[in-house]
């Protein structure tokens, strides 16, 4: 049987993979295990974005938590990071949110985050899993004075707004800024920030319905914002994804600045102002090799973890690296906070852009990205992790490495959250190493396919 908990929390079509059933038994299961061993009565904070099935999932989730007898405080729509800042805030023993992130909205998850705001360990998760998973209900009923309660928490989005503006470092006075808020959980926190700053601010993906989540606009979907920012004469476009971990960037001429440029642009600014621990950058392996050319050339030094925000922020907490993060804009500044959070990252490059009076373009200039074809075979989702098992894609593969001989390379991964598994290639010309993922792809499908 797959794991329930993939790289980002319990993801699933809502109602369908994700039940409400399940969301009861998560919130049952994640107040035992993370906040049971107290000795007062324990607190969690709940957050959600901006999707339909919200409502349905967060009342299960709620009815599971207060069955412990640990207390619900509800946060309301808040993004992601706010949760993990609002846990240690508060002191609360434990943090949830619900929501899938970029994904369509028929999609939705649950995420833990820990007291001191990380995302859980895989043993924890394990933890939580097995109670899920169990035939018989070991968990404690209390019952009267007991139970747990279900509160509002109305002060959460002014709390977290106060807290971007202090980690802000600068004023934005007359900076020219679109914001696109997917339809998402920044939809309303992200306006207000930049304004408060002085910025002036043109908003669009900021009419959630419930179903329009990510839905050609937000970090996914950057047409409209770079249509937008050449539209307004803006000095900078920021898109941030449905619960605001991840941020990428468009700059004063209509070109996307992705999570790599980003984080060179951060790492050199960093290292500058001497706050780059140990001058490392820690990425992904699905980084494109553009930023070790960056890294080499600025004195920066890079390691590398396998893809997953929670493994660069492994490696971050047990080296003391202060800047990590991935390809997709999901950057992590442990300055500022315990996981990705997509305005402290627009903060910080419209910060850098103030500070060093440059514009996007050039700073993002240190970054020069080799081509690279990222590719989706769709696949069966209990084989999805055996890719390498099978001697014809195996072949492709060790085919493919051989040939390139250090100036090219071949990842392959499965989605943590969907029934996929991810081709990228890399190499110097666009068109041959597009077609060759194409192949590689369609050999997955033919072998791994429904």
């Amino acid at each position: 049987m797959a794991r329930l908990f993939g790289t980002d929390g319990v993801r699933g079509i809502a109602n369908k993979e994700l039940t409400p059933l399940l969301a009861y038994k998560l919130g049952r299961a994640g107040a035992y295990v993370l906040a049971m061993a107290k000795s007062h009565k324990p607190v969690i904070i709940v957050g959600s974005d901006t999707r339909l099935s919200c409502g349905m999932l967060e009342n299960a989730l709620v009815a599971g938590i207060c069955s412990t007898g640990a207390t619900a405080m509800c946060a309301g729509v808040i993004p992601t990071p706010a949760i993990a800042y609002l846990t240690r805030k508060y002191e609360a023993d434990a943090g949830v949110m619900i929501s899938a992130s970029h994904n369509s909205f028929e999609f939705n998850g649950i995420k833990f985050f820990s007291d001191k705001g990380y995302k859980l360990l895989d043993e924890t998760e394990d933890m939580i899993e097995k109670l899920v998973m169990a035939e018989d209900d070991v968990i404690p009923n209390p019952v009267g004075d007991a139970l747990g309660r279900r509160i509002e928490c109305t002060e959460a989005f002014e709390d977290y707004l106060d807290y971007l503006l202090t980690s802000a470092g600068c004023r934005f006075d007359g900076l020219k800024v679109v914001l696109d808020c997917a339809n998402g959980a920044s939809y309303k926190v992200a306006p207000a920030l930049f304004k408060k700053l002085g910025a002036n601010v043109t908003v669009i993906g900021n009419a959630p319905d419930g179903i329009n989540i990510n839905k050609k606009c937000g970090s996914t979907h950057m047409e409209k914002l770079m249509e937008a920012v050449k539209e307004n004469g803006a000095d900078v476009g920021f898109a941030y994804d449905g619960d605001a971990d991840r941020l990428l960037a468009v700059d004063e001429n209509g070109e996307m600045v992705d999570g790599d440029a980003i984080m060179s642009m951060l790492a050199i600014d960093m290292k500058k102002k001497g706050t780059l621990v140990r001058n490392t950058l820690v990425i992904t392996i699905m980084s494109n090799m553009g930023v070790d050319i960056m890294a080499k050339e600025n004195g920066i030094d890079i390691v590398k973890t396998k893809v997953g925000d929670r493994y660069v922020l492994e490696e971050m907490l047990k080296n003391g690296y202060v800047l990590g993060g991935e390809q997709s804009g999901h950057v992590i500044s442990l300055r500022h906070n315990t996981t990705g959070d997509g305005l402290v990252t627009s903060l910080m490059v419209a910060s850098a852009m103030c500070t060093e009076k440059k514009k996007l373009s050039e700073l993002a200039s240190v970054f020069h990205a080799l081509p690279q074809v990222l590719i989706n075979a769709k696949v069966r989702n209990d084989l999805k992790y055996t890719f390498m098992e099978n001697p014809d894609i195996k072949a492709m593969c060790d085919e493919l490495e051989n040939e390139f001989n250090g100036e090219g390379r071949v990842v392959i991964r499965p989605s943590g959250t969907e029934p996929i598994v991810r081709v990228m290639i890399e190499g110097k010309d666009y068109n041959y190493i597009k077609h060759r993922a194409e192949l590689l792809a369609a050999l997955i499908e033919s072998k791994l396919g429904i």
